[in-house]
């Protein structure tokens, strides 16, 4: 069993508490996705499942095995970094193949894993190459292929797409789901795209300043996010948040918030406001305006006509309520 479990984790620098009590289970098999804004403690979390960083309090476990105190080679785990991290006088082939000579493997075994490694991320023609002879896609599948002959129970990716171009990043995110299902293990995989996370993970754990916030399908999350912090985060452009006062007597001491692509339905609410700015993108338009004090925008089709006002109107079943002190989700 490969799954994953941390109780009461927390981490403190200096005093600052940088993990504040988190409980998670990560399941076996799962690709799960640490997803929040810089600083939030999402590396932070990746790095002590690794070892890499001391917890200040709670307990790890990989399976049924506590590991606080486990070194980090002794963990079963591997770890692709932002960076790759490969040794650029080495040929792709030594790169894959270096941690499993550090363990002293047999050369049959290493060139074995390290031919199938090659073939499931279509390295085989570079294994005679070095790093700055391969493209950015690339140095990124060798990074993978050094992890993936280790067998570990547990792979844990640290922003490994950062680095690329956007085309890149969307081929590599499919290489990467594929790749976790060929070798049903448990991947935990922490970006600060949420775009990435709602793509990949089968399920999405939505930090911020070292607390969850949430944790649940990509459907789920979206949907039905908890509080004003989830719902702003998760979606592009981000939910609207609109003061209730300035929709009507009834929403008085809450905020309203409504995803763009639903704020110019057939609907009970109807609005005008002038127009700021007018994005296109493709197939798509995002205009932004203003509600009262509030910042919004409005996703459309090329289509539409925009002038210097627009007419707006929003469904109640569109309406997400938080509570305007909390910001927790209100169900109404």
């Amino acid at each position: 069993m490969s799954n994953v479990i941390l109780k009461n984790v927390k981490k403190i620098y200096d005093k600052k508490v940088v993990i504040d009590g988190v409980d998670l289970e990560i399941k076996d098999k799962e690709f799960i996705v640490l997803v929040g804004a810089s600083g939030c403690g999402k590396s932070t979390i990746l790095r002590m499942i690794a070892g890499l960083e001391e917890i200040t309090a709670g307990e790890i476990l990989i399976g049924d095995k506590k590991i606080n105190n486990i070194p980090p080679k002794d963990r079963d785990i591997a770890f692709v970094f932002q960076s790759y991290a490969l040794y650029p006088h080495m040929t792709v082939r030594e790169n894959i193949a270096f941690g499993l000579k550090m363990r002293k493997v047999d050369k049959a075994t290493i060139e074995k894993k390290v031919q199938e490694a090659a073939e499931i991320l279509d390295l085989t023609e570079y294994l005679d190459r070095k790093p700055k002879q391969l493209s950015g896609g690339q140095r990124q599948r060798v990074a993978l292929g050094r992890a993936i002959v280790r067998n570990p129970k547990v792979f844990l990716m640290d922003e490994p797409l950062s680095n690329l171009d956007a085309k890149l990043r969307v081929q590599m995110r499919s290489e990467i789901k594929k790749l976790h299902e060929r070798l049903q293990t448990t991947f935990v995989y922490v970006t600060h795209d949420q775009t990435e996370a709602l793509t990949m993970g089968d399920r999405i754990v939505v930090l911020d300043k070292g607390k969850i916030q949430q944790v649940d399908t990509p459907e789920e999350i979206y949907n039905n996010p908890q509080n004003t912090f989830v719902a702003g985060f998760i979606g592009s452009p981000q939910m609207n948040f609109i003061e209730g006062s300035a929709l009507g007597s009834e929403y008085q001491n809450l905020i309203v918030g409504v995803r763009p692509e639903k704020m110019v339905c057939g609907g009970d609410i109807k609005l005008s406001a002038n127009v700021d700015i007018v994005e296109l993108l493709g197939s798509e338009k995002i205009v932004y305006f203003n509600i009262g004090d509030n910042k919004c925008s409005a996703k459309v089709s090329a289509e539409s006509e925009i002038g210097e006002t627009i007419e707006l109107s929003i469904r109640q079943e569109d309406i997400y309520l938080f509570d305007k002190d909390t910001g927790k989700r209100v169900r109404r």
